[in-house]
């Protein structure tokens, strides 16, 4: 059922009248129906028409509209439509403020001197504190380490968890294939992601692979399961190598990575953890690097059960070379003199 303007007017009134906020309206009109029911700045804009005393719920008469609708009023008007809401739509501020299209896109162009943008995620809202963090860990790192080209650097071996699923639709680019000028576009049907996925925890170092360790289906990642599980294995394979003393473990703030527990078993093994600041998934090299590496080389095929999905995961791990890691670890060091560059704002997607 597609909603008149008047019915959102008459809804969006109700709530002026409850005395709830334009956001509370907003929030309550999009739970009901669905995003695209009404933007953000209809409903303020209908908030203040309200409050100025307006009665009635129809399009005001068109008839004396000026020839052209790029009047000073306007282009405030759409100025503040703009910054209500950063993501309001053409369609959005015509029907609004019942301008032509040519009028809304001489106002935002060339009045405004706006243009229109993806957004790029963000992994969080960071605060100023959160911001300090970031660069502080930074500068830590960068003294400890000579700026990553100490020797100690080899000490550290890091790791994280994360989801894999069963099908993975691949990307738009991913989909981009070349044919000739005369020649049909290509089809294809449109899948979702699948619900089922395996999560994995995966431990590497500059020198190399470590170990991928897959979580039980039905569970969820403990501390038991990261102590007694994971880092069991994990130091197990680098004692065959060298000693525990001077290891550093290297992991995000996920409650089992700092729970007594993990800490207790690091201790008894002699085994040093590094902090990490809070929402800083560009600073992991599992999540800039490795991950997104092995999930693109995934997207886009079929796994009918865990075994088939392991197999794969390790197999690409095991395409991937020495230099590979070791060229992430030196990636991991640039990142850092970006985020103090940045202070300590994302510097850029991951």
């Amino acid at each position: 059922m597609n909603l008149t303007r008047e019915q959102i007017r008459v809804m969006i009134y109700y709530d002026y009248k409850k005395q709830l906020s334009q956001e509370e309206c907003l929030e309550s009109l999009h739970k009901t129906f669905d995003d695209s029911c009404v933007s953000r700045a209809t409903v303020y804009n209908w908030f203040a028409e309200f409050s100025r005393g307006r009665d009635h719920f129809e399009d005001e008469p068109r008839a004396g509209r000026p020839r052209t609708a790029v009047t000073p009023e306007n282009i405030e008007a759409v100025r503040e439509l703009v910054n209500i809401d950063p993501h309001i739509t053409y369609q959005q501020i015509e029907d609004t403020l019942q301008i032509g299209s040519t009028s809304t896109e001489i106002i935002l162009h060339d009045y405004l001197g706006l243009k229109n943008v993806t957004c790029r995620w963000v992994p969080h809202s960071l605060s100023e504190a959160q911001k300090q963090d970031r660069v502080d860990y930074c500068l830590q790192m960068l003294k400890k380490f000579d700026g990553g080209k100490s020797k100690r650097v080899y000490d550290i071996i890091t790791s994280d968890e994360s989801w894999f699923y069963y099908y993975d639709p691949e990307t738009k680019r991913q989909s981009q294939v070349w044919v000739a000028s005369n020649d049909p576009h290509p089809t294809k049907v449109r899948r979702q992601r699948s619900v089922g996925k395996h999560m994995f925890a995966i431990f590497f170092m500059k020198s190399g692979f470590n170990t991928i360790i897959p979580l039980e289906n039905g569970k969820t990642v403990t501390a038991k399961w990261y102590a007694n599980e994971c880092l069991t294995q994990v130091l197990k394979k680098v004692e065959k190598h060298r000693r525990l003393n001077d290891l550093l473990i290297h992991h995000d703030n996920a409650p089992a990575h700092r729970a007594a527990l993990t800490m207790e078993y690091l201790d008894i093994q002699h085994v040093k953890l590094m902090g990490h600041p809070a929402y800083s998934p560009d600073l992991s090299p599992c999540d800039f690097w490795l991950f997104p590496k092995i999930k693109e080389q995934l997207r886009g095929k079929n796994f009918q059960d865990i075994n088939e999905l392991d197999d794969a995961v390790r197999t690409q791990i095991d395409c991937l070379q020495k230099d590979d890691f070791y060229q992430c670890y030196e990636k991991w060091f640039e990142r850092m003199n970006k985020c103090i560059s940045a202070q300590g704002h994302y510097f850029e997607q991951i």
